[in-house]
């Protein structure tokens, strides 16, 4: 906060003619500036559309000395000045060497006569030397203000200052219950301070409180309350979905060569940071036959690391109106760079960033701003993206640099096979140890995850719904009466194979 405090000293001292603060913590922005005029030679106004303006200052603010003068009994004169352009038409008449702090003004930067006034006084700074300082949670500076303005952006805590407030929330919490003993599982702890990291103090706080009056006790079901509450705060459009438990994904069935690379990068992603000396982990792509698996090998990677899944959606990213496409990538990639460390899943790329012809350039600028994204980014974003069709993939998007490696999910072999047979049976209440599993992995030859598990679901089907019959023979129909993708697309599916041999890792 000291160092907020110094900053903002130093923007006011140079006199900018507006000073623009874009935050949710009106409050503690407020409270920041009476800090950093309080030994100077100007006056702090402030104005809402509720309360009118009135003197910072003039009316008793214990944790504050007030100056000796006061502009309190003047204003009264005009009265609690309300509308927006009275307000600036006095100031301008009346008001001169003050700091004027404007609470929630966005709405009326969007009417001429108001944006005119303020452009006005704010070229005249030199002489009439006030200082307008716009506080709101989102504040679009029109054009004509723009190079009269600055923006100042409020610090959030760091590891520290969070390891503090939580701290300070245990010591109110066990006020309150003497009788009582806060339970605190380290690890827990130190998860729960980690993913409050990009949280405002006031957040941080809330979570803190929430976490420990729940029940007495900081456990990792905590730490899951906050990672989607952290979720909520920074997804308001609904770009992104969103996963955290994800470590149910981190034993499945093959993908061998993927999580030992993944484990060998692990120290590298989830505890690095942007300053560490070690290149942090950029992402991967996986390309593969429809149905093996490519999503499942997406959510392994979280599971894997232990940390959150984040979704990325192209049909509700892509908007008919001009210019909300780019918009949406933009608020996606600020929404997934604020709950770092994570994976964001870009499912289906190809179809994303394919350019019909019709969309105006639209798909080009969303490339364009993905790849800028991809080569410039230094948070702890790991890309998973997933794809058919590589032949509709621009080189540009997997040369190394944007994405670490291309691993390939092939169709599963027989161990494999015989593994995720045994899954599907066990996650339907079906008892795997009379059936003869070897048998239908070595028949199944061909088959990807997705037609075994439909293998299943069909015999199921097939004996009435009544799963005690499902046995060897049963399965075994089903699986001779399927006609596998690799069969019925055998010359594409060849092709992709023969492609990605030699170019690509097996996962």
């Amino acid at each position: 906060m000291e160092k907020d405090k110094r900053n903002l000293e130093i923007l006011l001292d140079l006199h900018f003619p507006i000073i623009v603060i874009e935050t949710h913590e009106e409050t503690h922005a407020v409270d920041l500036l009476k800090r950093a005029t309080l030994h100077k030679n100007r006056n702090l106004l402030l104005w809402s559309i509720a309360a009118g303006l009135h003197d910072v200052f003039g009316k008793p603010d214990y944790r504050f000395a007030a100056p000796k003068y006061s502009l309190e009994n003047e204003l009264s004169a005009y009265g609690d000045v309300q509308d927006p352009e009275s307000m600036l038409e006095m100031v301008k008449a009346n008001i001169k060497h003050h700091i004027i702090v404007l609470l929630d003004f966005h709405p009326y930067l969007a009417t001429p006569k108001i944006v005119r006034l303020l452009k006005e006084q704010a070229q005249q700074q030199s002489s009439i030397g006030n200082t307008y300082v716009l506080i709101s949670h989102q504040l679009a500076v029109p054009p004509e203000l723009s190079r009269l303005s600055t923006r100042f952006d409020i610090s959030l805590p760091n590891k520290e200052q969070l390891k503090a407030i939580v701290k300070e929330e245990a010591d109110i919490w066990q006020m309150k219950n003497r009788d009582k003993k806060l339970e605190v599982d380290a690890k827990a702890l130190k998860l729960l301070i980690r993913n409050m990291v990009g949280m405002t103090k006031s957040d941080a706080r809330r979570m803190a409180r929430n976490a420990i009056v729940d029940d007495g006790a900081i456990t990792h079901s905590d730490v899951k309350d906050v990672m989607e509450a952290r979720y909520r705060l920074v997804n308001q459009e609904g770009i992104l979905s969103f996963e955290y438990d994800t470590a149910r994904f981190s034993d499945v069935a093959g993908f061998h060569n993927l999580k030992q690379w993944l484990s060998k990068r692990e120290n590298g992603f989830v505890t690095a940071n942007a300053q560490a000396a070690i290149d942090i982990p950029k992402g991967i792509l996986l390309l593969g036959v429809q149905g093996c698996g490519k999503s499942l090998a997406a959510k392994a990677v979280a599971g894997v690391w232990g940390v959150p899944l984040l979704r990325m959606d192209f049909g509700v990213l892509y908007n008919k109106y001009i210019g909300e496409t780019e918009k949406n990538l933009r608020e996606a990639i600020k929404t997934a760079e604020a709950l770092e460390p994570c994976v964001l899943w870009i499912d289906e790329i190809e179809k994303g960033i394919e350019s019909g012809g019709e969309d105006n350039g639209v798909s080009q600028r969303v490339l364009a701003g993905l790849l800028t994204w991809m080569a410039e980014k230094k948070s702890r974003v790991f890309i998973v993206a997933t794809a058919n069709d590589i032949s509709a993939l621009p080189p540009e998007l997997i040369r190394k640099g944007r994405l670490d490696e291309i691993f390939f999910v092939d169709l599963p072999d027989a161990e494999t096979r015989g593994v995720i047979l045994q899954l599907h049976l066990q996650r339907r209440d079906i008892e795997a140890g009379n059936i003869d599993l070897a048998l239908l992995a070595h028949e199944s030859k061909g088959f990807s995850g997705a037609e075994l598990e439909q293998v299943i679901v069909s015999s199921i089907y097939s004996v009435g719904l009544d799963k005690g019959r499902v046995n060897t023979q049963t399965l075994l129909e089903e699986i001779r009466q399927t006609r596998p993708l690799s069969r019925v697309m055998a010359e594409q599916i060849t092709g992709l194979r023969n492609w990605a041999a030699g170019r690509t890792v097996s996962a």
